[in-house]
């Protein structure tokens, strides 16, 4: 079932990208698409260090809360590169 897994964190991940824009406070300067992108990435990291601290197994992937929180990180630091970058 790994195709099921893949598509599980990228659900997931679209619909953590969509909170973390909202849970974030201050103005964002990435679009919609960009944003749940954010949060797919976000889903996976979360995924990778969970695995990495031990708190998932192979075939397992981080839940809602994990990855929104993966999705907020990654929010912030897209905020820190995009500001300081000339229009």
């Amino acid at each position: 079932m790994p195709t099921y897994g893949i598509i599980g964190t990228i659900v997931i991940g679209l619909l953590a990208g969509i909170v973390a824009k909202f849970l974030t406070p201050g103005r964002d300067p990435a679009g919609c698409i960009v944003t749940m992108l954010l949060g797919i990435a976000g889903a996976w990291v979360a995924t990778l260090l969970g695995r990495w601290i031990g708190w998932y197994e192979v075939g397992q992937g981080a839940g809602f809360i994990g990855a929104t929180a993966g999705a907020i990180l990654l929010l912030l630091v897209h905020r820190m590169f995009t500001r300081n970058s000339p229009p």
